[in-house]
């Protein structure tokens, strides 16, 4: 059995949803689906659920949501007259945003149920029409598929006893059509993933069912070893181990959903990604281990809006304590951290711009001088990270002199290195300015130069 998820890209309008059916019916091992929210049509379209967003915030904001709302049933709208299907659709998209605003449910409850509403119309629309095909397919709740997940809206967590559940879908015989990115908790309350959790949804129901093959189909024919809009006509991957794909996601990929190899990678079942417009092309394998390699890196990947936490005191080794009691002042500001880089006298905290705002910032700083009484503290902000990735890395020697070599022909200035302790990255700081003549001399000396 395989399942197959289709992202946004891939179910944007009926003409890409022709493809998905083309791409179903030519393997009958693809039993069940699971779908995004239709996305962009093209560079200056909106994605359907950045639309109901806004529809969601005009109710927050008490204005009229009529016009916002009209916007996504023509979405709509437009996929079912090409497609030739009825429009029963449309009339419950109206009825049950209408329903989900006067219910009296909390707000964010109310908002995650008008964001799921792209996932779940799509996947109806989508069932319909593999049935008008001659194929024998139903769409499935996330209720009835067994997805059960925490009662967190927005940032919801699978539960463990899911999995027995899901794996029930496995007794049908039809294709089982699914949306992505919400679920419901026990008390029977619509709940999302964070954005882009159809992939969650697709590796939870891979894992459940004990999938042999994962198949997520997007607009690439496969994962490239750097981002093609930094370097031309980058190599292809075919092939990365859970732990690469997972240090790339995190460091700026966008291929994947950070999360969502984790219940897969759990079941140890092969992930294929692939191309909905050129379904032929070989993809890129994500396993749990593969054959050894003449190549030290895989990938380069960067992203930008980190700032850095320096804190210097001198001794600061031998003060018992001082590092959780840090990290202790960034909990309670609500603060999460990325990298600890540190030194004998000396700690740098990394973490992600949008955690740490001015008013933060002064209550961090104060708070850190009153109780810790440090030599120096001070914030460094617009800092990019960049992340070299290979399980081989630990293999090769040079691996960390060849990177420098690359920033000083790059002539941009690190401002931390950081390894972790499973050598599977390599990760530096520095100014974002750099990062795209950074990434393409890395690309350079990893990939041109072997």
């Amino acid at each position: 059995m395989k399942v197959a998820k289709f992202g946004g890209s891939s179910v944007a309008n009926a003409e890409q949803l022709k493809k998905v059916a083309n791409i179903i019916q030519s393997d009958a091992d693809r039993k069940i689906i699971v779908v995004s929210a239709p996305g962009k049509r093209n560079s200056d379209d909106i994605k359907v659920t950045d639309l109901l967003i806004d529809l969601g915030e005009a109710y927050r904001l008490g204005q009229s949501h009529e016009q916002e709302l009209q916007r996504v049933v023509d979405r709509f709208e437009a996929i079912l007259e090409e497609l030739h299907l009825s429009k029963d659709v449309l009339h419950d998209i109206q009825t049950r945003v209408r329903k989900i605003f006067n219910d009296g449910n909390d707000l964010a409850t109310k908002l995650d149920a008008i964001k799921a509403i792209g996932e779940d119309s799509l996947a109806k629309i989508l069932s319909e029409y593999l049935v008008s095909l001659g194929m024998h397919a139903r769409y499935v709740n996330p209720k009835e598929a067994g997805l059960i997940l925490s009662d967190q809206p927005g940032s919801a967590q699978i539960l463990d006893e899911s999995f027995k559940l899901i794996h029930q879908l496995t007794k049908h015989d039809e294709i089982m059509v699914i949306p992505g990115f919400f679920g419901y908790t026990k008390e029977g309350k619509l709940v999302t993933f964070s954005r882009g959790g159809s992939d969650i949804t697709g590796s939870i129901v891979a894992a459940g069912v004990k999938a042999d093959l994962y198949e997520n189909f997007t607009d690439v024919d496969s994962v490239y070893c750097v981002n093609p809009q930094i370097v031309k006509n980058p190599k292809e991957i075919t092939s990365l181990t859970y732990k690469e794909m997972r240090e790339l996601s995190y460091a700026g990929f966008s291929v994947f959903h950070a999360e969502a190899l984790i219940p897969a990678f759990k079941e140890r079942i092969p992930v294929c990604i692939k191309n909905t417009n050129n379904p032929g092309a070989k993809g890129t394998m994500i396993v749990n281990e593969k054959a050894e390699t003449n190549q030290a890196v895989v990938g380069i990947a960067s992203d930008t809006g980190f700032v850095s936490l320096y804190v210097s005191k001198y001794l600061m080794n031998r003060e018992i304590g001082f590092g959780r009691r840090l990290l202790n002042i960034l909990e309670d500001e609500g603060i999460s951290f990325e990298h600890t880089p540190s030194g004998i006298d000396d700690l740098s905290v990394i973490i992600r711009e949008n955690q740490l705002t001015e008013e933060k910032e002064a209550i961090v700083i104060n708070r850190i001088n009153k109780e810790l009484k440090p030599d120096t503290v001070y914030i460094d902000r617009r800092l990019a990270l960049i992340m070299i990735v290979g399980e081989g890395m630990h293999s090769f020697v040079g691996t960390a002199a060849k990177a420098t070599k690359a920033f000083e022909e790059a002539d941009v200035n690190l401002e931390m290195i950081n390894q972790g302790s499973s050598e599977v990255s390599m990760m530096f700081g520095i100014k974002e300015e750099g990062v795209k003549r950074a990434v393409q001399s890395l690309y350079r000396v990893f990939f041109e130069e072997n």
